[in-house]
């Protein structure tokens, strides 16, 4: 199949050489997000909760642009700034992973772009 660069008006633009994801084979890989505004392109929110589901709706509006939802994704690699975070975290995250939620790895890393709290990245399968 033919691969092809999705991009959403929903989510915030690449702030780099990546596509926001892309869709092959009947798959879909998106590219970390970080709780950007798609509009101002800042940082939105300051508790691990408001930050959660900006990343969320980043990543909705992803797969929503290539014809897909939370309930294709198959696995999902979550990258948090401070593991202590990890509880609040998981509560926002679960309420758009209700039932069969996806494998998931989730780290503790040194630092993210533009001091956020998160990043989330998904894969999708149709």
């Amino acid at each position: 199949n033919m691969r092809k660069v999705i991009s959403s008006a929903l989510a915030p633009d690449a702030i780099g050489p990546y596509s926001q994801a892309i869709k092959v084979n009947g798959m879909v890989f998106t590219s970390g997000q970080i709780p950007l505004d798609p509009e101002t392109g800042e940082i939105v929110g300051a508790t691990i909760e408001e930050q959660t589901e900006r990343v969320m709706l980043n990543l909705k509006a992803v797969l929503s642009q290539a014809g897909m939802g939370f309930e294709q994704v198959v696995k999902t690699t979550c990258f948090l700034a401070d593991l202590a975070d990890f509880a609040a975290f998981n509560t926002v995250y679960g309420e758009y992973f209700r039932v069969n939620p996806p494998a998931r790895s989730c780290v503790q890393v040194a630092a993210l772009p533009k001091g956020a709290k998160l990043e989330v990245e998904m894969i999708a399968v149709k």
